[in-house]
């Protein structure tokens, strides 16, 4: 049961790096750079090949194997990373976008994969609900990696150090991964995507649910993306932010993450 939780968890990890990339450490590096509010403000673009997830998400599940897709997908954020490492931001803020958008798009595809293998290797409610914790964690601990932790340091190490650093990080989790044992392999029936829509609409009380989340997620983004700014505009540094709204922020975050997973567990259960 660890190794499993190990496994997703590493995945999820490495999948919430370009979250915090671009949620924390990108709109205050554009901004101590001189870039206007607007144009932060519409980096959030780059995030719209999660939206298209639903669209690829049967080609995920027909073809090949999860372990092919996940090396696939986070041997390409490595490379990403590496062709990054080359450019000078200030001078190249389209590449550093086109990054970003690669980036998403990969790590779109590989949450597809790493779901459909959560599913196969967790067995039961119990497993299920560990699992969703690593997923939770390991997501949150690696935005906190990427947009708190790299944001403290940029400063002093640079840009080009912070994308070799997350290279290799890819790098190794995609070795990792492709010597791990096989997962199921794809072929499934799979329901359409219009269909899976359909039967969600059709839920009683589906649309204010959908349209409430909406407008708690958007304000929530844009809280997390502004608030940061404001703070820089009066003058606190680049390193207390990563410290402070970063490492500090998202650690509380996590632990309300693992108290509440532990305070759904089924009773009787003291697996953890």
């Amino acid at each position: 049961m660890n190794d499993k939780l190990v496994f997703l968890g590493l995945l999820y990890f490495v999948q919430g790096i370009p979250y915090g990339l671009q949620s924390s450490l990108l709109p205050v590096f554009l901004r101590g750079a001189g870039h206007s509010l607007t144009r932060i403000g519409l980096t959030k673009i780059l995030y719209f090949p999660w939206v298209l997830k639903v669209l690829w998400a049967p080609l995920v599940d027909r073809v090949g194997t999860k372990r092919r897709w996940l090396v696939a997908t986070v041997s390409g954020l490595a490379l990403t990373c590496l062709s990054s490492a080359a450019m000078a931001p200030e001078a190249h803020i389209w590449g550093v976008a086109g990054t970003l958008l690669v980036m998403n798009s990969l790590a779109s595809v590989q949450d597809i994969a790493v779901d459909g293998a959560a599913v196969a290797l967790l067995k039961g409610r119990v497993e299920l609900g560990l699992g969703n914790t690593a997923q939770v964690v390991g997501y949150k601990a690696g935005s906190v990696f990427a947009g708190g932790g790299l944001l403290a340091v940029i400063d002093v190490a640079g840009w080009s150090w912070m994308f070799m650093l997350l290279t290799f990080v890819y790098a190794g989790v995609a070795l990792f991964v492709w010597g791990a044992p096989g997962s199921r392999r794809g072929g499934q029936e799979v329901m359409r995507p219009w269909r899976v829509w359909r039967k969600m609409l059709a839920v009683p009380g589906t649309p204010w649910t959908v349209l409430y989340v909406l407008t708690y997620k958007l304000g929530e983004q844009g809280a997390v993306t502004m608030f940061p700014l404001f703070l820089l505009d009066h003058h606190m540094t680049a390193r207390e932010l990563g410290f402070w709204n970063g490492v500090i922020a998202m650690g509380f975050s996590i632990c309300g993450s693992s108290l509440g997973a532990r305070a759904a567990a089924p009773a009787g259960d003291n697996t953890h």
